[in-house]
């Protein structure tokens, strides 16, 4: 099958930028829909007019099958640029915007469907300013930004055949072919996809609210300690969604290694300073992940190589406290040496079994002592040192023990699973 994204607009109300090369989430618009729409794609038909060259520079070396249709009639609307595909699709095609944000979960229901992709619950769009559907027997009755009675709202995602072309060239002769016309006249199927996320980019403030949906919707569905969940996830997609355009995964998991590694030196000066770096360190931790989601741009080397700068400053932390505070030096032992189980034990269920502990052991995600609540705790107990450093020792005890329960509760769970 294949997909015609319509790219033929002139960008006036973003200072005559190609809207389709805007970096939305962290990834250019029509790169993210390339990359989403590429398994259910085998090439793609790009309608495009004074910024042809530009896009095609672009893409040229991203790896897709891909041809650039010019014209030169840009004011005669998306249906005209529509008609401009016709002799390069064949049977059924995916036609999109190149102004339009998709999210993977609403590509993957959106190629299933036929016709006009709608949403009876859009939570993304000011549908003030939505192109509104009103459907009569599972087709488009109406179509339009201006109805008062509607039943849904038009994504700018569909699924058609040829047949559409023929409606089209009978609007050949107007000044303008609003694609909307093209869809009523052709009394378009409906098939809706409800509340997923979705977005037409048209301001500077549209390019702000996706990417605070985008980095949201990228959030991990698991494997979040109580912390993460409740506290450093609100921080954390604030901090993505400012940087998201602007940093790149592995210059996100540099910033946080670093900022780990100041907070250990800080334990030689202050603890409780060191204790709130080392909070922020873990909170900027989940920017990496979210950033790298939000731009379609994970890898299992990015997350290997987090996951070993994650111990490299956890182990560097406990040591500079344990050696701050000698009388502490037996227990520390066992807090870094649980601290680092932790990690093991779940990384090892991984390697083992090919998937995460998180999603197939449920509870997982919710007993006690993931990173995330260590360092939460490991800060309360260097701001209680400010009063008396007698609290750095309890400190050990609390995550030795803490991480210890979690590593035995880890094991009962694996073998009482298989």
């Amino acid at each position: 099958m294949k997909a015609v994204i319509l790219a033929a607009g002139l960008g006036t109300r973003l200072g005559g930028v190609p809207k389709p090369l805007l970096k939305v989430g962290g990834c250019e618009i029509i790169l993210r829909t390339m990359r989403l729409l590429s398994p259910y794609v085998s090439d793609f038909v790009i309608v495009t007019s004074h910024y042809a060259a530009r896009i095609d520079e672009f893409l040229k070396d991203k790896g897709f099958s891909y041809m650039i249709v010019k014209h030169d009639r840009p004011e005669k609307g998306n249906g005209y640029s529509l008609l401009m595909a016709e002799d390069f699709v064949s049977s059924k095609f995916i036609l999109v915007m190149g102004d339009h944000v998709y999210s993977e979960e609403f590509v993957k229901e959106a190629v299933k469907g036929e016709g006009v992709i709608a949403d009876r619950e859009p939570r993304f769009v000011d549908i003030s300013e939505a192109t509104k559907i009103k459907v009569e027997n599972g087709r488009v009755a109406e179509i339009g930004k201006n109805l008062e009675s509607f039943d849904c709202i038009d994504t700018g995602f569909f699924v058609l055949d040829k047949r559409i072309f023929e409606v089209a060239k009978k609007m050949v002769e107007r000044e303008e072919i609003p694609l909307s016309d093209v869809i009523r006249e052709a009394k378009t199927p409906v098939t809706y996809v409800d509340g997923k996320l979705w977005m037409d980019v048209d301001t500077k403030e549209d390019i702000k609210k996706a990417n605070r949906a985008l980095v949201r919707a990228a959030v991990k569905s698991s494997g979040d300690g109580f912390i993460s969940r409740h506290l450093n996830r609100k921080i954390s997609t604030a901090i993505s969604a400012i940087l998201v355009n602007r940093v790149n995964p592995s210059q996100m998991t540099v910033l946080s290694f670093l900022t780990g590694i100041f907070s250990s030196l800080m334990v030689f000066l202050s603890p409780p300073i060191a204790g709130i770096i080392y909070q922020l360190s873990s909170i900027l931790d989940g920017c990496d992940g979210e950033i790298a989601r939000a731009s379609l741009s994970t890898s299992r080397k990015g997350g290997y190589v987090d996951s070993i700068l994650d111990r490299f400053v956890d182990f560097l932390f406990l040591a500079f406290l344990a050696m701050l505070h000698p009388e502490s030096l037996k227990v520390a032992l066992f807090a870094i040496f649980g601290s680092v189980m932790v990690s093991y034990t779940t990384e090892k269920y991984k390697a083992e079994f090919g998937e995460s502990i998180y999603g197939k052991i449920r509870i997982m995600n919710y007993l006690p002592g993931k990173r995330d609540e260590r360092i939460f705790l490991v800060m309360v107990f260097c701001l209680l040192s400010w009063l008396n450093s007698i609290w750095i020792y309890w400190m050990f005890w609390a995550i030795a023990v803490l991480s210890i329960f979690r590593v035995v509760a880890t094991l009962t769970a694996v073998a009482l699973k298989s």
